[in-house]
């Protein structure tokens, strides 16, 4: 739309959209307003848009993505979680353990966490494992014990759902829902929680392409829910030496493709909490939103992940670190 096209005009467009079958997406800016058609394209390439009241110019947008594309949201978004921003020149960290195991565990990794600096507290209470006899969280109780910490110290919370059913029951205690990497083609949970109105940290699967990754969030927004945040969190390859090949590469990649903020997980792809560092360092370096990290008081007695997983102390060297790499790259006009 033109810069000052009215209420009237932005709903007229709206209106001769829907009448021509296809669904709407606008996006409201300072000064502009861009209105996207989804569906069938053909259907309203023929209508005169140029003497359409309002209208600047009308043109297809040639990605697959059409929501998360950088044509129909010029800017970068900015994803809110309970007060706290990712995206927007920020870089936001998500840490504490895999899996909420009990109070303690919980609230001494919490306090530890916070105080090096994380905003957004993280724990699994449905945990998807290989295995069908490893500990696969507390369920509903873990979700209880994780809001309960989250209020103690002041984070918002981030958490797993794996179906249908635990889209509701972790809306009810969580900030931000987080859909895994074996669950991100899981077509009928994408759009279960696009009907949410909690934002969503999309993690790419570790067979998956970029363009898969855009298009699984395209479910989500197509759906009604524009709170998405993309990770990179590691690939399977050929290489044995480190669990998954971090593609550091993603994380400009999307930049590119996407306005949706982009963050990344080191944990996984290293697989030994002393490779976390330097891959957490050179996701920062490649101008990331921010990162998810597992971090655990005691990782030796973790049901979950013990291997990667932070201590506290390591941690908060490592938070300095990232602090000072995001200042040079952010002073490079990131």
């Amino acid at each position: 739309m033109k810069p000052g096209a009215t209420d009237e005009q932005i709903d007229h467009v709206i209106a001769r959209i829907k009448e021509a079958g296809c669904n709407t997406h606008v996006s409201r800016g300072q000064e502009l307003t861009i209105i996207g058609a989804i569906g069938d394209e053909t259907k309203v390439e023929g209508l005169n848009w140029r003497a359409t009241p309002g209208v600047e110019r009308a043109e297809r947008v040639t990605k697959p993505w059409k929501i998360a594309s950088l044509q129909m949201h010029p800017k970068p978004s900015v994803i809110d979680v309970a007060g706290v921003k990712i995206g927007g020149g920020n870089f936001t960290v998500m840490a504490g353990p895999c899996t909420v195991e009990d109070k303690k565990m919980l609230f001494d990794s919490a306090g530890a966490v916070k105080k090096a600096g994380a905003k957004i507290l993280r724990g699994g209470a449905f945990k998807p494992r290989t295995s069908p006899y490893d500990f696969m969280g507390l369920g509903e109780e873990g979700l209880k014990l994780l809001q309960a910490a989250g209020r103690e110290f002041g984070m918002p919370t981030v958490t797993e759902v794996r179906t249908l059913a635990h889209v509701e029951v972790a809306c009810r205690y969580c900030d931000m829902l987080q859909i895994g990497a074996r669950n991100m083609q899981n077509y009928d949970l994408l759009t279960e929680v696009g009907k949410a109105r909690k934002p969503v940290l999309l993690k790419r699967g570790f067979a998956a392409q970029i363009k898969e990754l855009l298009l699984a969030a395209e479910y989500i927004l197509s759906g009604g829910n524009t709170q998405v945040v993309l990770c990179e969190r590691g690939m399977r390859t050929f290489e044995t030496a480190t669990r998954f090949t971090f593609d550091v590469s993603a994380i400009p990649v999307l930049k590119e493709q996407t306005h949706l903020p982009v963050v990344f997980d080191p944990s996984h792809p290293a697989g030994k909490a002393a490779l976390v560092p330097p891959l957490a360092r050179a996701g920062v370096a490649a101008g990331a939103d921010g990162m998810i990290v597992e971090v655990h008081c005691a990782p030796e007695e973790a049901r979950c992940d013990g291997d990667q997983a932070m201590q506290p102390g390591a941690f908060e060297a490592l938070m300095k670190d990232c602090a000072k790499i995001f200042e040079i790259v952010k002073g490079n006009g990131r």
